[in-house]
């Protein structure tokens, strides 16, 4: 079986890594100045992966934070998983090219679905379904408005396309240190076949050692994202946990 994985969040806002809470664009902390600094040193603590999202794109609709994305892809050497703003093929295949390992859908596989499937067909193994909501519905535009789909019907329209993953977050949880929501990310790992990589609320090693546990039922992976630069988490003993 495959590890466990790790994806360190860098959330880019004006060029700088913040974290929201529980996704309000007014309410961000700014945590690195230089993005690519900070994913050398994610690189550094033995972090092979690294969650970028381009904030300021998901809500423009097109990339907005290019300049840091291509600054973090030069300074390091670890697989980049990159969403915010990717609406068109151009855009996703531009990113690949440049050395992104895959790119995450979100608002898109709402708006869109042809667009999505399209896609992962277009670069199977590459193309990751982000899936974010709040009380169980997805939301879309960074966040900003709801839809009236659950994640468990969006990702049973796409259960049979090549996507390498879903990325599933839970609004209400993100960047609150409050726990991740393990019975929601269960029963979606659970409904779907493609991998389920948790992300939202992750606060301790525990709460890394409980998703891990849950492997044989689909969950693939965590995102750490406040937890890791409140230094809550230390990044030796989050890759120990679920080694």
């Amino acid at each position: 079986m495959t590890a466990f994985e790790l994806w360190p969040a860098i959330d880019l806002k004006g060029g700088k890594a913040v974290r929201l809470l529980r996704g309000d664009m007014d309410k961000a902390t700014t945590y690195a100045d230089n993005p690519a600094d900070q994913a050398k040193s994610f690189r550094e603590s033995g972090f092979e992966r690294l969650h970028v999202v381009d904030l300021d794109g998901a809500f423009a609709g097109k990339p907005a934070n290019a300049d840091a994305v291509e600054a973090i892809l030069k300074e390091t050497d670890a697989k980049v998983q990159l969403g915010g703003g990717i609406r068109d093929l151009q855009t996703a295949e531009r990113w690949l090219k440049l050395g992104i390992s895959r790119v995450i859908l979100g608002t898109a596989a709402v708006k869109d679905p042809e667009f999505a499937l399209a896609a992962a067909r277009a670069f199977p193994g590459q193309v990751v379904l982000g899936l974010d909501a709040k009380n169980g519905f997805v939301a879309t535009e960074g966040w900003d408005e709801a839809s009236s789909v659950t994640a468990e019907e969006l990702a049973a329209k796409f259960d049979k396309a090549p996507f390498a993953a879903i990325v599933y977050t839970d609004i209400l949880k993100d960047g609150a240190l409050e726990g991740p929501n393990v019975e929601a990310t269960r029963a979606l790992a659970k409904s779907t076949k493609l991998p389920v990589i948790a992300s939202g609320g992750m606060s301790s090693t525990d709460d890394l050692r409980e998703l891990a546990a849950l492997k044989g039922d689909g969950i693939a992976g965590a995102i750490i994202g406040k937890a890791l630069y409140e230094g809550r988490i230390e990044p030796r003993a989050a890759i120990e946990a679920v080694r």
